[in-house]
């Protein structure tokens, strides 16, 4: 099951599971630590030297994703290589999958290339039709109102997963209304990250979780 998001240049659905392990719920905070680590390389580790040779150097700075290079190719080529926003949807899709075992969404083990069940679709941005030039160098600023109902939003996703936690291990099911709420507000922030970090759109993000 999957709830439908509204038509924004940036979705995310996944997909809604009947039943949960109760035992690797128990332990998920431990099966998911080779995970974590492997996350935490790709976003913060150094360039390996021989994808350094062929270009790839620039994906480790900046957090992981290609944001700055970005801004300046947009500011002033107006373009959006292909490949930069190739490896921003993959690299953005694996966060999502992790962080949805994480938080007991899914069982299926965070795969680091099969969609899984998450289902994120980015449109790839017609820069000179549909970007503006200085709107990356705004949107950190304008984004500043997600960005707090956003913190306040994942305080609430927190007490639902301890819930949730609860409820798999005794009854083997992800309540449904709170997953749908979680899922929300993944959906908001996916939203806000294609419009002020990955620079996929200018359309401003709703407000909502639907």
């Amino acid at each position: 099951m999957a709830t439908e998001p509204i038509n924004y240049p940036a979705r995310l659905t996944i997909d809604y599971p009947e039943h949960l392990d109760r035992l690797t719920s128990f332990f998920r905070i431990i099966t998911i630590i080779p995970m974590m680590v492997i996350l935490g390389l790709l976003l913060g580790g150094s360039p390996d030297h021989e994808l350094e040779r062929e270009g790839w150097e620039v994906v480790y700075h900046g957090g992981g994703l290609v944001f700055f290079p970005t801004i300046l190719m947009i500011l002033f080529r107006q373009k959006y290589p292909r490949w930069w926003f190739d490896w921003n949807l993959a690299l953005t899709r694996f966060c999502y999958r992790v962080f949805g075992y994480l938080i007991l969404l899914r069982d299926e083990y965070p795969s680091t290339d099969e969609e899984q069940s998450y289902h994120i679709h980015i449109a790839y941005p017609d820069v000179m039709n549909n970007l503006h030039r200085g709107m990356p160098l705004v949107k950190w600023f304008l984004v500043l109102p997600h960005i707090i109902v956003l913190a306040f939003l994942y305080v609430a996703v927190v007490i639902c997963t301890i819930i949730a936690w609860f409820s798999i291990l005794f009854t083997g099911r992800y309540p449904l209304g709170m997953y749908e709420f979680v899922v929300g507000v993944l959906r908001w922030s996916l939203r806000v990250s294609a419009y002020a970090f990955l620079l996929t759109t200018d359309e401003y993000p709703p407000f909502s979780l639907s």
